[in-house]
């Protein structure tokens, strides 16, 4: 990714947010809704996939930077952001309970 902490953290809640936009609107879309022995590996699938988009999200780059020498960089850039990616999640959290009273 990138060496901006925010931008990293973003990027993570756009790929959250498409793939939650497919999920909560796949019945609209023609995904079939039954259960399927089909429906458990797909998820699974996903799962892996998003587990592998994170990791190269929030890692790839403060692990190159570690490999590089640069081990406080890389760690501080990884460090940040994690935290960056908490406080938008604390965002959207307040949000969430917010808006349950308007």
């Amino acid at each position: 990714m990138t060496k901006n902490p925010i931008l990293n953290a973003l990027s993570a809640v756009l790929y959250i947010c498409i793939v939650a936009s497919i999920m909560f609107f796949g019945s609209s879309l023609g995904v079939p809704t039954e259960d399927t022995l089909l429906m458990p590996i797909t998820m699974l699938c996903l799962f892996s996939l998003s587990v592998a988009v994170m990791a190269f999200v929030f890692f790839y780059q403060p692990v190159l930077m570690y490999m590089e020498g640069e081990k406080a960089r890389g760690v501080n850039l990884a460090l940040q952001t994690v935290g960056a990616f908490a406080v938008i999640t604390a965002i959207l959290f307040a949000c969430l309970f917010l808006s349950r009273f308007f």
